[in-house]
This record gives structure tokens, C-alpha cells and sequence, in this order.
């Protein structure tokens, strides 16, 4: 064979970790290949003169130990040819080039099979849009702009740090489902502009940019480029600038959202939508695009920066090396790198990627069975065979025809079936801790609310959010000109009925005795009123500290009968009311109370764990909170219902279970009042605080935990 290089493929020279070697691409498919020096100089004669034979023997003459072997030069032979980057002396080579390209197709639909939570479809080619917009952007595409960029970013984060707590507070308005729309169109446009950064700053350091998409991931609509020419780029900057592009870009209108967001009041559309451009453009780049164990930007800025071509496949092949060199012995693995370092990069990366891997396609299935079962339990049959069952297929079919175990088979079966036997063994026998963990508060077994006794203005308040009270002390007075005017009125009336009773006692025995029933109408009246205005002093129903809203919040503004003021709460009857799903909590009613311990601790003294006792969970499921600090708008992680402006009702009903202290020592009785006598915990445990619980069970193989728990999560979310 006299093959020669096409003319369309282009050849670039790049550094990885002090060596140098020579990317290989051909346009046409955007694909990439990399040489080393040695297959560099080999391919690089390829002019359809010279045979291989020659060209081997060539080598051989001027590398000697180094050159290529006869193995080496056929894989490399394959997979150019198979890329359409040589040409043969064959025959008319048309019916190969379409079968080679009908290949690429049916190799990248397969890809798109195994990768169905992130379904890719090309749409057009941007480049003349991108060719429009690198001008104006190129001035400050560089290490000034870079300066600006920070300050801005900076500028903004500093802007709204100071206004956290309202941060916090808009993420219940956030996920609501009223939002969702406006949610997904910022979501569309922030994410436009984020591939929009990455094909300007790939054009302006030279690469073309000839695809543009939509992918779904995860069933969202998300936009997507294909800047992958920065690949064959020679410096790794520039690599891991169009890398870094569209983040760059995304945090740029975060920066700027914040702006506005802090310009406009609350309830007004563009300060939501603002508040949504910055959860999508901080939070979704920091959790998603940044990470490096997903192949997002950070995956291809950290291969750039470690210098770590092909970092996912090869750190996979690094664990199969390994697997064939210790585990079942086999000759002459070949590893993926001679490097040391390297070795070391793609091992611990591997395994970081794995178990990410599990981790996502656990929480991903999960989360979209709960929305949508049906598509969700689809997605998680086909997602299974795709990523772990065709691979289990192929180590199966590697151990029974793979060569290099032709003299060792039996005992490679062997081997693989103690393995299993062993991860089975440690799995679904071993008792291991089985621990749950919930989230409550603190709050008092003697709770009150207090509400205003009557119509009125309110004149005075005693106490405010904070105040100890006593009971019977004042918390607010009112005032009622209409009710002072009714006493008024009704103590003449009575003082005229009184003289009318006088009168008719001097003439007949019927009309005293009506008048006597008239004074005594007037009397309840008077009474009525005077309680009324009596009830116009709020005062405390029991001894505890006042909560919720600040009484003197409502000085001069008008109160109806029965409107809340505030509430009381014993801080001598404090518990922990922990809330659990009806899932959750199942194995509190399957199991008895001293088969369970209980550890708490509060949020704002995390180093101390308190031993505790759990009350039974009441028998039915309720949707009202114990505290608003628990649901979303509160900062904490119960769905709320979209409707509820409290915070205090659930989206879906739960249990609560009663936490106290655990009898110390002396034997105090565990009970109210237990948690506030807990020491040094004494002073740090205030109502509404959130609490971490976790319950430790009887100890059970993990296997049984992990099937107990997958089965009670699926029937939760898919409410079945």
C-alpha cells in the first residue's frame, strides 16, 4: 500500500507535559487524532510513492528502539483510514467512503442512544452570525477585558452579599410553579448567550464554529455550539479560553442581573426575572458547566490545565489496565500512559467518575419519576442498560474471547465470580449501621397565639418580639372611640331607664315590671361593652417569650377581632419536632422506641450532638409546619404549597415526631422542659431554630438498607 494524506487535513503542534506532539484533523467531521513525533514523521511521508514497507524500514534506520512497531503502524493505519484521511492506491474508493461515513453516522447515533439524558440535534451553522460579532467583541477579548470582567463580577457579588437574607427568601418564588415558565425562557436566553461566548472567543483565536443546537438535558431544552475546533489550537491557553467562554459570558449577565435586581422593588417582574437570570447564570454555571466530572466546560478546562488529553476515556482505560494487571495477571497489559504523574491523574480521576456517575443517575431518575413516572421510569430502564448494563455485556464477552486470557481463562472466571461472591458477601450480609436523617426545630410543647380581642387602633405596645412576658401582662392596648361612645351612651340610657323604673313604680305593677327588665337590657349592654373595651389590652395567656411579629410593628394601624398579634412560647416546655415524609417515617412505627437512638443538633452550635428520645410520630400525616424556618421561603428544604404566602403548609402531608433529651446521669426523666436543661446548650437553643437529626436502627446488611430505601423513594415520588 502507497497511501498519501488527503489535502483537506490539517495538522497542528501542542505540548502536553514537556513533550510535543502533532493534532491531526480533518474538517469535514471535526474529529480529532493525536501523533506522537515518531507517528508524526511517518505519516508525514506518506506521499503515494513509497510503500509502508519502505516507510517502516525507514524508521527503523533513524529511531531505532523508538519506532513504530508493525502493530502499532496497522492500528494507526486503521484509524486513519477509517477517519477518510488517507488515500489508497485501491480501487475507485467512492462505495468505501460512503460505507466509513455511514459508520460515523451509526456510531454517533449509538452515542446518542447511550447518552438519552442529553439528546444532541444540529440545527444550522452559525459561523457567519459568529463572524458578525468577533469584531465588536474582539477589543475586549483580551487580558485587559479579562481585568474588567473581574472587577465587574466582583462588583456585583459584593452588591448583593449584604442583602442575603432576601437572596435566601426569593428561591421559595423562585421554584414555584407559577414561575416555571418565565424560569425556562431566562434559562433558554442566559444559556444562548453562554454558547454564543464560547463561538466568539473560539473565533477569535482562529477556529471555525459550523454547528449550533439543541440538546435536552435532563428534558430541559438547553442550546449548545460545536467549538470543538479549539482543540487543535497549539496553546492550552486559548484551549481553556473558549472553554471557560460561555461561563465568562453567563457571568457577566449575572453580574449585571444583580444590578437590577437590587434597582427594582419586590413583586415587580423584571426583579424576579432578574432574580432569575442570576440563580441560572451563578448557580447552574458553578454546579453544572464548572464541574469537571460532568463534560461540561470544567471537564475540557481541567484536561487543558492538567494537560490530560482525553481525560474521561483514558482515565476508564486506566482502570481497566489496572483491573488486568492486578486482579487477573494479565501479560503485557498496555497502559494508557508511561507517565507516572499521569498515571496517578487519570486513576484517581477515574474512580471520582464513576461514582459520580451512580450518583447522578440516581438522582436525575429519581427526581424525574417524580414529576413524570411514566417518562421517568423509561429514562431509567433505558439510561441502566445503556451505562451499566452493555458494559457488564462487554467484560463478559472480554473474559470469555479475549486472547491474552486464552491460557488463564478459568481462573479469570474465578476470580471474577469471587469478586462478586465477596462484594455480594460484604453487601448483603454484613451488618452495617443503618442510619436515617431529618430535619425539625425547636419549638415549645406550651405554644399560644395571641390575637386581638377586638375592633380598634392600636395605641400602645408593652413588649416586643423577644420580651419575656408573664402571664396576664400587657402586650398591646387599643383604643375604640366607637366602643367609648357605646358605654357612654349606654350608662345615660341606664340612668334614664333607672328614673322611668321609678316612675312607673308609682302606678301600676306591669309597667314597673317592664321597666325593671329594660334597665336590666341596658345593664348587659354596658357590660358587653366594657368587656370589649377591657379586651381592647392584649395580654399574655400564659409565662414565655414573645415570637413571630414584633407588636410594635402595628402602632396606629387598625386590627380586627381575631387578627393575630403574635405568639408566647414556654421556653421551659422547649422539644425538637423533627418532620418526616410518610416514607420516612414507617420504620418509627415498625419499630419501638428503644430500638432507635436519636442524635440532634442545633444549627448554631453544630459541634455539640445531644442524645435524644422520640416520642411516637402522631398518627396521621398533617401539612402544616412547625415553623416557617422549614419550608422554602424559610430557607430551609420542605416543598411549601405554591399558594401559601405563610410558609407553613407543606406540599405534602408529613409526620412529626417529638424529640426530647435524653435522661442524664442522675436520671432526669426525659420530657418537656429536658432540651433547655442540656448545659452549655442552654442558651443556644431558641424557638424556630432548625435542628439536624439523625436516627441510627438496628444494624442491617446494606444491601437490604439500600432496597428498603430505593423502594420507599420511588413509591414517594412516583405516588404510587
Amino acid at each position: 500500500m502507497k497511501p498519501r494524506l488527503r489535502p483537506h487535513v490539517e495538522i497542528t503542534r501542542q505540548h502536553y507535559r514537556g513533550r510535543r506532539w502533532h493534532v491531526v484533523r480533518d474538517p469535514s467531521s471535526n474529529q480529532f487524532y493525536r501523533l506522537s513525533p515518531v507517528a508524526y514523521e511517518f505519516v508525514g511521508l506518506f506521499d503515494g510513492l513509497r510503500s509502508i514497507e519502505e516507510l517502516w524500514k525507514l524508521g527503523l534506520s533513524r529511531h531505532g528502539d523508538e519506532s513504530l512497531t508493525q502493530n502499532d503502524i496497522i492500528q494507526l493505519l486503521s484509524q486513519l483510514y477509517s477517519a477518510n484521511l488517507l488515500s489508497g492506491d485501491a480501487s475507485p474508493e467512492t462505495d468505501q467512503l460512503l460505507r466509513r461515513g455511514r459508520e460515523r453516522l451509526g456510531k454517533k447515533v449509538r452515542q446518542q442512544a447511550i447518552g438519552l439524558m442529553y439528546f444532541k440535534v444540529r440545527l444550522f451553522n452559525p459561523d457567519r452570525l459568529l463572524s458578525w460579532l468577533e469584531p465588536i467583541f474582539r477589543p475586549i477579548l483580551n487580558r485587559w477585558g479579562l481585568l474588567v470582567w473581574a472587577v465587574w463580577v466582583i462588583a456585583g457579588f459584593t452588591a448583593v452579599i449584604p442583602h442575603w437574607d432576601r437572596l435566601r427568601d426569593g428561591f421559595g418564588s423562585t421554584v414555584a410553579p407559577s414561575n416555571w415558565p418565565w424560569m425556562i425562557a431566562v434559562f433558554i436566553v442566559v444559556k444562548l448567550i453562554h454558547e454564543t461566548g464560547h463561538g466568539i472567543i473560539c473565533k477569535r483565536f482562529g477556529g471555525q464554529v459550523p454547528e449550533f443546537g439543541a440538546m435536552m438535558l435532563v428534558l430541559l431544552p438547553a442550546p449548545y455550539v460545536d467549538a470543538s475546533s479549539s482543540w487543535g489550537f497549539e496553546s492550552k491557553w486559548q484551549r481553556m479560553a473558549v472553554g471557560a467562554g460561555g461561563m465568562i459570558f453567563e457571568l457577566t449577565i449575572a453580574a449585571a442581573a444583580a444590578f437590577v435586581w437590587l434597582a427594582t422593588p419586590e413583586g415587580n417582574l423584571l426583579h424576579q426575572i432578574a432574580y432569575n437570570a442570576m440563580f441560572t447564570a451563578s448557580v447552574s454555571t458553578v454546579i453544572f458547566n464548572a464541574n469537571p466530572l460532568m463534560r461540561f466546560d470544567g471537564y475540557y478546562i481541567l484536561s487543558d490545565l492538567l494537560e490530560v488529553p482525553n481525560l474521561m476515556q483514558r482515565s476508564m482505560q486506566m482502570l481497566k489496565f489496572m483491573a488486568q494487571k492486578h486482579l487477573y495477571r494479565v501479560r503485557n497489559p498496555v497502559p494508557p500512559t508511561s507517565s507516572g504523574s499521569e498515571a496517578i491523574i487519570l486513576l484517581v480521576y477515574g474512580i471520582g467518575a464513576m461514582i459520580y456517575r451512580v450518583v447522578l443517575f440516581v438522582s436525575i431518575t429519581l427526581y424525574v419519576m417524580g414529576q413524570l413516572f411514566a417518562i421517568g421510569l423509561i429514562l431509567a430502564v433505558w439510561t441502566a442498560a445503556m451505562w451499566f448494563v452493555l458494559p457488564i455485556g462487554g467484560f463478559v464477552h472480554w473474559l470469555a474471547t479475549n486472547a491474552q486470557l486464552a491460557d488463564r481463562r478459568p481462573r479469570a472466571i474465578l476470580t471474577s465470580l469471587a469478586l462478586i461472591a465477596v462484594g455480594l458477601g460484604v453487601l448483603g450480609l454484613v451488618p452495617m449501621p443503618d442510619r436515617r436523617r431529618a430535619v425539625g426545630v425547636i419549638e415549645s410543647a406550651q405554644r399560644s397565639g395571641v390575637y386581638f380581642g377586638a375592633d380598634g387602633f392600636v395605641e400602645e405596645a408593652h413588649v416586643h418580639t423577644g420580651d419575656l412576658v408573664a402571664r396576664g401582662d400587657p402586650i398591646a392596648t387599643c383604643s375604640s372611640p366607637q366602643i367609648d361612645a357605646a358605654i357612654a351612651l349606654g350608662e345615660a340610657q341606664i340612668a334614664e331607664a333607672i328614673s322611668k323604673e321609678q316612675y312607673a313604680m308609682t302606678r301600676t305593677p306591669g309597667e314597673a315590671q317592664i321597666a325593671a327588665e329594660y334597665v336590666a337590657s341596658m345593664t348587659e349592654q354596658v357590660a358587653f361593652f366594657r368587656d370589649q373595651k377591657e379586651r381592647l389590652i392584649v395580654r399574655a395567656p400564659h409565662g414565655g417569650r414573645i415570637v413571630t411579629a414584633d407588636p410594635g410593628l402595628l402602632l396606629g394601624s387598625f386590627v380586627r377581632e381575631g387578627q393575630p398579634l403574635c405568639e408566647v412560647v414556654n421556653e421551659d416546655t422547649l422539644r425538637v419536632t423533627a418532620t418526616l415524609t410518610q416514607n420516612e417515617a414507617s420504620w418509627l412505627h415498625e419499630l419501638s422506641s428503644d430500638a432507635i437512638r436519636v442524635q440532634y443538633r442545633l444549627t448554631s452550635d453544630v459541634r455539640n450532638v445531644v442524645e435524644g428520645v422520640a416520642d411516637r410520630p402522631l398518627p396521621a400525616g398533617l401539612n402544616e409546619l412547625p415553623h416557617p424556618s422549614l419550608g422554602y421561603a424559610g430557607g430551609g428544604t420542605i416543598e411549601t404549597k405554591a399558594d401559601d404566602r405563610s410558609g407553613m403548609m407543606a406540599a405534602r402531608p408529613l409526620f412529626k415526631v417529638f424529640v426530647y433529651k435524653k435522661p442524664d446521669a442522675n436520671g432526669a426523666l426525659a420530657g418537656p422542659g429536658s432540651l433547655v436543661n442540656a448545659g452549655s446548650l442552654a442558651n443556644a437553643a431558641r424557638p424556630g431554630e432548625r435542628v439536624a437529626l439523625r436516627f441510627t436502627l438496628p444494624a442491617r446488611p446494606l444491601l437490604t438498607q439500600w432496597v428498603d430505601r430505593l423502594q420507599k423513594l420511588i413509591q414517594g415520588r412516583a405516588k404510587v
